[in-house]
């Protein structure tokens, strides 16, 4: 029924990719997806500190609805990150302590909501990685419908079900599982040319002319 479904039996990304990718910050990540992909301003960690690696088990919910959310901590596998699009809606809070803490016992990394979260105490005191749009203590409903393991979006940013889901204090990203080896590579590469950078920093060597080139090139008046 379309609107009203669970799909199971989705394929993930490969582990080693998804360990190679949690040690690279999301505004590299970021930047070569050329700085189109994003899960908007919004969508903030909510936990006291630490990144988030997994693979996307997504949800599509209506507003203010947590049912298909338990339908998939039923579901988890460990490695999986349950991401939820409920439209940024804050007037209910969807997850709270008992379904992080069940999802967490079946192996979930984490969390990622676009709407509220409740039981703020337990979430900022721990590292477990929670990302929401807001906090409400206004509980949910729990009658459907919604849809699990069905490509969803989060602010414009498309995630499929197995996508790499990488999370820090910047916000989060979603890798595409078809395109993880290049954008790993590229990733690689920028994160090489900034430590160059930062060691010119150092050593007051690093070249900026190309700031004046670039402004004279747009016609910027008195440089």
């Amino acid at each position: 029924m379309t609107g009203f479904s669970v799909v199971d039996g989705h394929e993930r990304a490969e582990a080693s990719m998804v360990e190679a990718f949690s040690s690279i910050p999301t505004a590299i990540i970021s930047d070569n997806l050329n700085r189109m992909v994003a899960a908007g301003p919004t969508v903030r960690p909510m936990h006291r500190g630490g990144s988030l690696a997994g693979t996307a088990l997504t949800v599509k919910t209506r507003p203010g609805d947590n049912l298909m959310i338990h339908k998939a901590a039923d579901m988890v596998r460990p490695g999986d990150v349950i991401v939820v699009d409920a439209g940024g809606d804050l007037t209910n809070a969807l997850i709270g302590e008992l379904i992080i803490s069940h999802a967490r016992s079946r192996g979930c990394v984490g969390f990622v909501v676009n709407g509220a979260v409740r039981d703020m105490d337990v979430i900022s005191a721990n590292d477990f990685p929670v990302y929401g749009a807001g906090v409400s203590h206004r509980g949910p409903y729990k009658d459907g419908p919604g849809e699990v393991n069905i490509p969803i979006s989060l602010d414009g940013m498309i995630i499929e079900p197995g996508d790499i889901v990488i999370g820090d204090l910047d916000g989060v990203v979603c890798i595409p599982r078809a395109d993880a080896t290049r954008v790993l590579e590229l990733s690689r590469a920028q994160e090489e040319k900034e430590r160059g950078i930062q060691q010119a920093i150092k050593q007051a060597a690093w070249d900026r002319a190309w700031v004046d080139e670039m402004l004279k090139a747009k016609g910027c008046a008195g440089v």
